[in-house]
């Protein structure tokens, strides 16, 4: 078995082109390190360096000890950071409704993790109502998801309108079904779609089923269906279809945080400010009032985080 000072030794004299510089590396003695190569080669029992009174240079087997050598010394290196750590507090597991799945939300993920490094975050994409039961059945923590309506009790972050989109270029056939792109059942913007258009008595058709919001708007922007989204989330090539369309009124989404009882309380709590914080210009808070326009939101996430709020 190797001496792993006798290869870091080994290693520095190859790195640094001799023993003086080696030493001076290694904090030690130029005679200290010229002890651990003799030590190391009469281990082996062959050279490891060519030394002459100008230069060192490895030997065949000098060189293909090097390699075995700097791996060795990774692997301890690794072994000794991920023991020395403290004892890991547990785990936040966090379920996020597709259409949070972006680069803000998880902005503010990260922060948390950083803040709070021996607690393991992870999260969770779905369907609000499937989020849920996971959530119900121990298997998540917390969960967080738009919804038009509902009676469990959750914090909710902000809210913002729900509308019909279409492609810019396209308009609907007056007298002809609707053609809608919609999320599979359970989806609480399916329901409200189809529950407006039915008191509204207009006629449509599901023309296009699609698990990814992605796949919703490709279809909108195409022309093949009008679908509905947050206002926040019109993408290129696509608009709010205009009133005069016939379309009837969508209610407001509620983006509400969900968390299981007693299950990190004060981290989730604390989740959920920042949440605000982050998507604060989104529109209307809890409270009800317009927040302010944010220039960039994981700053004031991280600001936010520093204060302890």
């Amino acid at each position: 078995m190797f001496d792993t000072v006798l290869l870091r030794s080994f290693v520095a004299v190859v790195q640094e082109g001799g023993f003086t510089h080696a030493a001076a590396r290694l904090n030690l003695t130029q005679s200290a390190v010229s002890a651990h190569l003799r030590r190391l080669e009469k281990q082996i029992g062959r050279d490891l360096l060519a030394r002459t009174t100008r230069s060192v240079t490895l030997t065949s087997d000098g060189e293909l000890l090097l390699g075995y050598a700097r791996a060795i010394l990774a692997l301890n290196h690794d072994a000794q950071a991920q023991l020395s750590r403290g004892p890991s507090e547990g785990a936040i597991r966090v379920g996020l409704s597709e259409d949070l799945a972006n680069v803000r939300l998880m902005n503010v993920m990260q922060s948390f993790a950083v803040r709070y490094p021996r607690v393991a975050f992870s999260v969770k994409v779905g369907i609000p109502a499937d989020l849920l039961h996971a959530m119900d059945q121990g298997e998540l923590d917390a969960v967080i998801g738009g919804r038009c309506q509902g009676a469990r009790p959750g914090r909710v972050l902000w809210r913002e309108p729900l509308v019909w989109a279409g492609a810019e270029w396209a308009s609907l056939t007056p007298g002809a079904p609707v053609p809608l792109a919609l999320l599979p059942e359970p989806c609480p913007y399916r329901e409200a779609a189809l529950t407006a258009l039915a008191r509204a008595s207009v006629d449509y058709r599901i023309a296009f089923v699609c698990s990814s919001g992605a796949g919703l708007c490709a279809a909108a922007q195409a022309g093949f269906a009008v679908t509905p989204i947050v206002q926040t989330q019109l993408a290129h090539g696509l608009r709010v279809v205009a009133p005069d369309a016939g379309l009837p009124a969508l209610p407001d989404v509620e983006f509400t945080m969900f968390a299981a009882e007693g299950a990190w309380a004060h981290i989730v709590d604390e989740l959920g400010r920042a949440i605000v914080q982050a998507f604060a210009h989104k529109g209307a808070t809890a409270d009800g009032q317009l927040g302010h326009p944010a220039t960039s939101a994981l700053r004031e996430c991280r600001e936010w985080l520093k204060q302890g709020a």
